[in-house]
C-alpha cells in the first residue's frame, strides 16, 4: 500500500454525533464532494454498514467500487477496498475521534493505490483534495445539524 496522506479538523460536536454523520453514507454525496453516490450493501448485528459502494468522482480519479467496515464504538471506523473498481485496485482509510473539550478532533488517513500508472505527486495531492474535502464537509455537516 502506498503512502498515506494524513489530516485532522476540529468539530464543535461529540464523537457520537460526528460518527452519526460519517455512517449515515447515503447523505455523502450532499457533503462529500467527490462522492456521487454511497450504497449500503450489508449492515452489521450493531446496525452500522459493514460494505457500501461508491461511485467516486474525484477529476483524475473516477470510478466505483466497493468498501468494508470495521467500527469501533464512535472512536474510529476504518476500511478497506472488498471490490475494486476500474481504477481504483486499493483504497484503504481511517477516521479517528478523539474529544477535545466540547469538541472532536477527526483525524482522517487515505491511501490510493491505482491500477492505471500516475505520478506520485498527482496522486498523492488527489488524495489531499478528497481527505481535505471530506474533512471540511463532514465538519459543515456535523456543525450544521
Amino acid at each position: 500500500m502506498a503512502d498515506r496522506t494524513t489530516s485532522s479538523i476540529t468539530v464543535d460536536a461529540d464523537r457520537a454525533g460526528v460518527m452519526a454523520v460519517i455512517a449515515d453514507f447515503p447523505a455523502y454525496p450532499d457533503w462529500a464532494g467527490q462522492v456521487k453516490n454511497a450504497e449500503i450493501l450489508t449492515s452489521g448485528a450493531d446496525g452500522r454498514p459493514e460494505t457500501v459502494r461508491f461511485v467516486l468522482d474525484a477529476g483524475v480519479i473516477s470510478d466505483t467500487y466497493t468498501l468494508g467496515y470495521t467500527w469501533h464504538d464512535d472512536e474510529s471506523v476504518s476500511w478497506r477496498v472488498v471490490e475494486p473498481g476500474k481504477m481504483i485496485s486499493e483504497l484503504a482509510g481511517s477516521y479517528l475521534l478523539a474529544s477535545a473539550g466540547s469538541g472532536t478532533v477527526v483525524t482522517y488517513e487515505l491511501a490510493v493505490d491505482l491500477t492505471v500508472p500516475m505520478i506520485g505527486l498527482i496522486k498523492r495531492k488527489a488524495e489531499k483534495v478528497i481527505v481535505d474535502t471530506a474533512l471540511k464537509g463532514l465538519k459543515k455537516r456535523v456543525e450544521g445539524r
